[in-house]
């Protein structure tokens, strides 16, 4: 790693020695430019000085981070505590689990998506080795951060040996752009670097196709698409065609709206050339409360996945459903949670439940929709673990593995909150997206209060490998 002179002490990056206050600041500056009396110079003087504040603090965060890392990778074996080093199930080595429970801890620490907090460790390795132009443009405030992954996106699609070309040619002027404006310079670099020929490197990009939809405001939601340019262009003037012949004179949509209509009805009842898509419905879990349905109430129901939606559309889903599924949420439902020892498969309406209730994944940061989770024992069923819903949880393959071979542990709590424990001891809590208490039977209560009969592992001595909480 090089040095610099520039760079400012670990600690000073750390925070412990904060920027001075704005007034300070503008005071500072008035007296450098004796301009006191222009107040707009002054205030835009202070919002640059502020940016490249935080342009200099992304540069340094990068390389604590990248400090980071390296100790890690290093000291590998610290990602585990001596418990799971003693385990013979463990799949990971001790450089992987090390490495994966830094990720769950990075993300966990910056309140980020363990996905967001892997590419900003990824980002953070280039900035330092391998982009060092970038990095001390970043440093200076030259560019902004998103300039820098701008960059650093369009790289790493290129063949090691051409990199320092293409970062040389994509920050000439880059002062002077737009994020938009560098994107689109550095994927033209790009293109005239690269050795291999589009053609093939399309094939290759149509194998990223994708298709994902997300969640917005006010009972909305988003769908997006990757897919080929010709495609893309196709669908397009296909759907235009079709908003342009159905805008005729008493249609009161906009063309905006329109466009939005025709693809909706287009993906809901059409089919494809071979047929598929005919008679499928999707499965969909709508939580509508009781008051709700019966009209007198406003209170609006959730759609899974998304969030709330208005009552009206709660109620229309309501009655065009072609069946129910009891979930929990009335005293007389009585629907089985509780299948204790007895059973470790979690059954059907259980799952259905847990969806329900955790929404998401609950590692810390992930997102992952409940439906494509793993159902996990929070205390495992060979460790006296029950199957009993205040001990299961929603976790997402890759989280359910960093619980598994990681230094991590998590304690469910009496409302379904998670309380997790990273392996540098650090405390982090997920919660429940929806509060449903289930209502047990009254024998199947009786049971849950019983004392447990398994051993908390947690409080026994570090022994045997067969100890391991996890």
């Amino acid at each position: 790693m090089e040095n610099n002179d520039d760079v400012p002490p670990l600690e000073d990056a750390a925070g412990s020695n904060p920027p001075e206050p704005v007034d300070q600041t503008l005071a500072l500056l008035a007296e450098e430019k004796a301009v006191a009396d222009d107040t707009q110079t002054l205030l835009l003087d202070a919002v640059l000085s502020f940016d490249r504040m935080v342009c200099f603090a992304q540069a340094a965060r990068a390389e604590v981070i990248d400090k980071l890392r390296q100790w890690t990778d290093t000291a590998a074996e610290a990602g585990l505590p001596a418990i799971a080093r003693a385990r013979r199930d463990i799949a990971w080595s001790p450089q992987k689990a090390a490495h994966e429970g830094l990720v769950a801890e990075l993300a966990a620490l910056l309140k980020l998506p363990g996905g967001v907090a892997r590419d900003l460790m990824f980002e953070s390795d280039l900035l330092q080795h391998r982009l060092p132009a970038t990095r001390e443009a970043l440093r200076r405030g030259d560019i902004s951060y998103r300039h820098a992954q701008i960059i650093i996106e369009n790289a790493v699609s290129l063949p090691p040996e051409a990199w320092k070309v293409f970062e040389d040619e994509a920050l000439r002027n880059s002062e002077t752009l737009t994020v938009p404006q560098l994107r689109k310079k550095a994927i033209k670099v790009r293109e005239l670097t690269h050795p291999e020929s589009i053609a093939i490197r399309h094939q290759k990009a149509l194998a990223d196709r994708n298709f994902w939809v997300s969640p917005g405001r006010d009972g909305m939601g988003y769908l997006e698409m990757t897919l080929s340019n010709e495609d893309a262009t196709a669908i397009a003037n296909r759907v235009e065609a079709l908003a342009k012949n159905l805008k005729v004179n008493d249609e009161t949509r906009t063309l905006a709206q329109l466009r939005t209509d025709c693809v909706t009805d287009l993906l809901l009842h059409g089919v494809t050339d071979t047929g598929l898509g005919a008679g499928i419905r999707a499965n969909v879990f709508v939580t509508v409360p009781v008051l709700t349905l019966m009209g007198t109430s406003e209170e609006p129901g959730t759609l899974e996945g998304f969030g709330p939606i208005d009552p009206e559309t709660a109620r229309r889903l309501a009655g065009t459903a072609t069946s129910f599924t009891r979930i929990l949420v009335h005293p007389e439902t009585g629907a089985v949670l509780s299948f204790g020892r007895t059973k470790y498969k979690v059954p059907e309406d259980l799952r259905n439940w847990l969806r329900l209730r955790d929404g998401t994944c609950r590692a810390v940061g992930c997102n992952r929709r409940a439906t494509d989770c793993d159902i996990d024992h929070t205390i495992a069923w060979e460790h006296g673990g029950e199957t009993v819903f205040s001990n299961l949880s929603s976790l997402c393959r890759p989280s359910h593995r960093v619980k598994h071979e990681t230094g991590w542990s998590v304690v469910q709590g009496e409302d379904g909150t998670l309380n997790w424990t990273s392996p540098a001891g650090r405390h982090y809590a997920t919660h429940p997206e929806t509060r449903i208490r289930p209502t047990i039977p009254q024998m199947e209560l009786a049971l849950t209060k019983k004392p447990r009969t398994y051993v908390d592992p947690w409080t026994l001595p570090v022994t045997e490998s067969n100890e391991c909480p996890l």
